[in-house]
């Protein structure tokens, strides 16, 4: 499943790096195709993936606006291709590849700043925040921290205490305020709680038991958004849910992938594949934000 999604991803890539589909230019679809060759142990630098590597990495690098490091038009976008960046740096032989994760970062860090939720919402300027937006920027910064760029614990406690915010008392998580909770926003909280080593609490014990609820929820208006939080969720959390889970999400994706080895969605087939091989490739577990 894994070798057809990605040769799909490489047969279908364009000479400047990004996919043909409705979302296949944006800067976070191409960092996450970038990120799903990547964690399957394709070599970035020799292997048969690493020309769409490298043309993934220039296009995202090509979309910075090098004044403020900004990359796209929303900060999904900025936050999804400075995840790519902080898994490329250390594997991938590019030297631009440093300085521009450097200024990713900075304009995550500078954006909470500014921000009165001291979180993230969709442009750089955003006075409000969520916890989608706000999940993806604290991902990508547990991501350059692994890569060895410095992050302030301040930032990460404050992204953090404004996702508690918006968990209810049954562990489920919010959307802008801790009512009418989803698995996938969730999974975003579980996550980013498990990066940050933060177990112990009752709050996440709540959130995962939530999660334990919904192994057969589908997330209608975001395929592949889901699954591909929910493994890492339940990886990170709980290693027995993890495995029904894993098995449960291999057999779906087994019966609707397609036979150009894509997968099928209304947000276009390279963000759908992406989503899915993500969801997988904790079975290969060769990416640092993949690690316990």
């Amino acid at each position: 499943m894994y070798d057809r999604g990605l040769a799909y991803l490489a047969k279908n890539q364009n000479a400047q790096g990004y996919w043909n589909d409705s979302m296949g230019s944006e800067p976070g679809v191409v960092g996450l195709c970038v990120v799903a060759f990547l964690a399957h142990g394709e070599d970035p630098n020799h292997g048969m993936y690493a020309a769409p590597i490298s043309k993934g990495i220039d296009y995202l690098l090509a979309q910075q606006n090098p004044t403020n490091g900004y990359i796209g038009n929303s900060m999904y976008n900025h936050g999804f291709a400075t995840l790519a960046l902080a898994e490329a740096y250390g594997a991938v032989d590019n030297p631009k590849i440093a300085p521009a994760l450097k200024k990713c970062v900075e304009l995550i860090l500078s954006a909470q700043k500014r921000n009165k939720s001291e979180a993230w919402r969709y442009t750089p300027d955003s006075t409000d925040a969520d916890t989608t937006v706000s999940g993806c920027q604290l991902v990508a910064l547990f991501a350059a921290r692994n890569a060895g760029l410095p992050v302030p614990d301040d930032s990460l406690k404050k992204g953090l205490a404004y996702m508690a915010r918006c968990r209810s008392g049954d562990g489920s998580y919010g959307y802008t305020s801790a009512g009418g909770g989803k698995p996938t926003l969730t999974a975003i909280g579980v996550l980013c709680l498990s990066l940050a080593k933060e177990k112990e609490g009752k709050g996440f014990q709540s959130s995962v038991d939530y999660l334990k609820t919904q192994l057969s929820y589908r997330d209608r208006h975001y395929p592949y958004y889901y699954e591909y939080y929910m493994s890492q969720a339940l990886f990170h959390a709980d290693m027995d849910t993890w495995n029904d889970w894993n098995a449960r999400n291999i057999r779906y994706l087994s019966t609707i992938q397609a036979r150009d080895g894509s997968w099928p969605g209304n947000k276009g087939q390279s963000f759908n594949t992406a989503g899915s091989l993500l969801s997988l490739a904790l079975n290969y577990r060769f990416l640092p934000i993949y690690e316990k």
